[in-house]
């Protein structure tokens, strides 16, 4: 028994020597990519949702810990070049002064310890919240750039449109929508990125906690895309209208600040309405979803 006991505890100590070797390592290597990063996150609205990134990812591991400690550790070599290709990815982006890069890299370092340290079946249960920190990671400028434009000119024709329903003579000419009375543009901090990205953040979120169907999961996640386009392009049609009938000064501070608040609001509550009518005409998944909630 003596025996036994020591051949459990033996690699229990081990992994938790490797484990804050990795930790301590991991923070001298990124310490000035995480303070960058943390920085971006404190001054740019489009990412701050990352703050809540980590703790979320770390509370789907804490999820896991019985099927992790179910799975014998089989450390695999592949790790160990994973690893060795991570870093040479952060010394390319240290080199060509590419942000992207550095942050990716940790991804790849992460995914590379795991399979390393403990195999392949313990990375395949971790491998969904390393990938959700993904959301955390800004988008690369020239990247963003070629989504900013076309999700601007989307969120002005669905403007226009919702205007000319509302029976407002409104004229578009790019993102630019002439009203009788005044010129709306909708600028890039109006694209609706910043929601469409907090969205798709919520979506996979909101999917895992109420849904244990993959497929219904990414389904939900791949729903906030338009939900969030849609929602984006009735704020411009709120915000031209409070102009139209109260002055240019609606469609600026205050009203502009809240409506984005509301819009999301409303962009959650569709996402919701969404998922309710999905489990409104298939009611064995609707059987199954309370199941899931009641521990049957």
């Amino acid at each position: 028994m003596k025996n036994s006991a020591n051949t459990i505890s033996l690699p229990t100590v081990s992994n938790m020597a490797a484990a804050v070797l990795f930790i301590f390592s991991f923070a001298i290597l990124y310490h000035s990519v995480i303070s960058k990063l943390v920085h971006d996150w404190a001054t740019d609205d489009n990412y701050s949702h990352a703050f809540f990134i980590l703790p979320i990812a770390l509370y789907f591991v804490w999820e896991r810990r019985g099927r992790l400690a179910e799975i014998v550790p089989r450390p695999h070599w592949l790790g160990l070049i994973s690893i060795l290709m991570s870093f040479a990815v952060l010394l390319v982006g240290i080199l060509g002064s590419e942000l992207f890069l550095t942050r990716i890299s940790m991804l790849g370092i992460i995914a590379g310890a795991v399979l390393f340290v403990y195999g392949w079946q313990h990375l395949k249960v971790v491998i969904g919240p390393i990938l959700f920190l993904l959301l955390m990671i800004p988008i690369p400028a020239i990247v963003f750039n070629q989504i900013t434009l076309p999700l601007q000119l989307i969120a002005s024709r669905f403007g226009e449109l919702f205007l000319s329903i509302l029976g407002v003579p409104v004229l578009r000419e790019g993102n630019i929508i002439q009203l009788p009375n005044l010129s709306l543009e909708v600028v890039e901090a109006c694209s609706g990125i910043r929601s469409l990205i907090s969205m798709l953040t919520l979506g996979i979120v909101y999917g895992y906690f109420l849904q244990k169907w993959i497929w219904m999961r990414v389904g939900l996640a791949l729903a906030t895309i338009p939900i969030a386009i849609l929602a984006n392009g009735f704020r411009v049609a709120v915000t031209g209208l409070a102009a139209h009938y109260y002055g240019s000064e609606m469609a600026e501070g205050l009203f502009h600040a809240f409506s984005g608040w509301l819009i999301f609001v409303i962009a959650f509550l569709m996402l919701f309405g969404l998922h309710q009518l999905v489990l409104f005409f298939v009611p064995d998944l609707r059987r199954k979803a309370r199941q899931n909630r009641e521990g049957i």
